[in-house]
């Protein structure tokens, strides 16, 4: 036997490196920025030993498990559409076509999967009461069917509220869905989801880990919020379900967020959206509804579903189309700040073209080391031009759009590359002069509850300060 444990170690080292050099061509063939397949490859040919677990980990930047999944829910859904009173909304989408304003997103029409389509009602939703007000109430009329979906659902006040109005919907023989992320709810008792369960409603968690292949691929994080009920109504936005979103925990407290309730023909994308998901956490479709007729006017929406099944990074992508196509103003609200190379590139050069730039984030951090990163990139992103704006009162949890006069997505992706790269998103695009004020004035009381960062903010950091914001950066990618 000690003759041969010396041969065993070394084969085991051969083999360790073996895996490692393999590794590394595959991050070189798949990961999608240089600078992160030069990074996986090399840490992965030196020291496979401590980067092998963490490639499997936060390495793949494509879920492609989820894409033949996805493929199979389109087509069991084409099934299941060709027997409903259904319509391709040819007007709708050449109304939306025939819109200057959204002309002017020259690539949203094929950035997007989902066609931009007029005739809708959207309902601005500023803060937790007035949100879940409006998605409790919408529950209490529901009559067919009811789909939730979160990324974090507490056991708290406000989740055994939600808990309860699904019980009840349940228990009158309405079908009842719901979907959370299983990394986001990682607090979840499993007697909340076994309550649920017992009474009669659909749920379950979005998870990563079906079959081998992608049980490491823990990552990829659904982070859509979407409320739908009876195909009638829908609920979009930056809210989930704690008491936190009710401002009901210092020291982040009063918490500030923003939702959207929209109607017409926008809702079915909603539902294609959680049906999507729905199909990869169980492999069966849940209720489409499509009502026969929708009424003859409304606003120019286009729900844009994005994550890592996309054969291009398109929430990264929205964020540059968006701001190139500012020519008068470009605000953006997000709480969290790091930008890839293109979204802070676009910026800058919107800045040069005399655009008014400006971001709103937060001023307490809720993760630390991604303020850290924030930071850093926010000092960066004031020398370049950028108006940067720190919210006052509590934590600035939502994610707001505005370009010009007509332009708005309220939605889930913030502006980092989590969202850019790992997450599942849902932004929702409005073009339209009303609603659009009705966001000018929101943000606007948000900026007088703001400070703007000086440039002289930066150089009065403490070193250590700087060098933490450094490190911080350096590990951004994953963040």
């Amino acid at each position: 036997m000690d003759y041969f444990g010396p041969h065993i170690f070394g084969y085991l080292i051969a083999l360790i490196h073996s895996l490692g050099l393999i590794a590394a061509l595959h991050a070189v063939l798949t990961v999608r920025t240089a600078q992160g397949a030069i990074a996986w490859a090399l840490s992965l040919m030196f020291i496979p030993y401590l980067t092998m677990i963490p490639y499997l980990v936060f390495g793949r930047s494509t879920f492609d498990a989820y894409i033949k999944a996805r493929r199979q829910a389109n087509v069991e859904m084409r099934k299941a559409i060709a027997d409903l009173n259904w319509r391709p909304w040819v007007e709708e989408a050449l109304a939306a076509r025939s819109s200057q304003a959204y002309a002017s997103l020259r690539a949203m029409p094929k950035l997007g999967r989902m066609p931009c389509l007029a005739n809708n009602q959207v309902q601005l939703l500023v803060n937790g009461d007035t949100t879940f007000d409006a998605i409790f109430q919408a529950i209490e009329q529901a009559r067919e069917a009811v789909l939730v979906q979160f990324f974090i659902i507490h056991d708290d006040q406000l989740g055994r509220l939600l808990q309860k109005r699904l019980l009840e919907k349940a228990a009158e023989g309405v079908a009842v869905y719901v979907l959370y992320d299983r990394i986001g709810s990682h607090a979840l008792p499993h007697e909340y989801v076994e309550t649920l369960r017992e009474g009669g409603v659909q749920i379950r968690a979005f998870a990563t880990r079906s079959g081998w292949l992608n049980r490491f691929q823990v990552n990829f994080r659904n982070h859509r919020k979407v409320v739908v009920v009876d195909g009638l109504v829908g609920f979009v936005g930056g809210h989930n379900v704690g008491d936190e979103y009710l401002g009901a925990m210092p020291p982040l407290s009063p918490w500030r967020d923003t939702h959207v309730q929209v109607s017409g023909p926008v809702v079915a994308c909603l539902q294609e959206s959680f049906a999507e998901d729905w199909f990869w956490a169980s492999r069966k479709l849940p209720p489409l509804i499509l009502p026969e007729s929708y009424p003859d006017d409304g606003v120019l929406c286009q729900l844009l579903a994005s994550g890592p099944a996309d054969p291009v990074e398109t929430c990264s992508l929205f964020f540059v189309e968006a701001i190139h196509s500012a020519r008068e103003r470009i605000w953006i609200t997000s709480p969290y700040f790091i930008p890839d190379e293109a979204v802070f590139a676009a910026l800058r050069l919107a800045v040069l073209r005399g655009v008014d730039v400006r971001l709103l984030l937060p001023s307490r951090p809720d993760h630390r080391i991604v303020y850290a990163a924030s930071s850093l990139y926010a000092f960066e992103a004031v020398r370049a031009g950028v108006r940067v704006f720190r919210y006052g009162p509590g934590f600035l949890h939502q994610k707001v759009v505005l370009v010009d006069n007509e332009i708005s997505a309220i939605g889930s992706a913030n502006l980092d590359n989590r969202s850019f790269r790992l997450n599942f998103e849902l932004m929702l695009l409005t073009v339209d002069e009303a609603f659009a004020r009705e966001v000018e004035r929101m943000l606007e009381q948000d900026f007088a509850l703001a400070h703007e960062v000086a440039k002289e903010e930066s150089r009065q950091t403490h070193r250590l300060q700087q060098l933490g914001m450094r490190v911080a950066r350096l590990i951004s990618p994953i963040l």
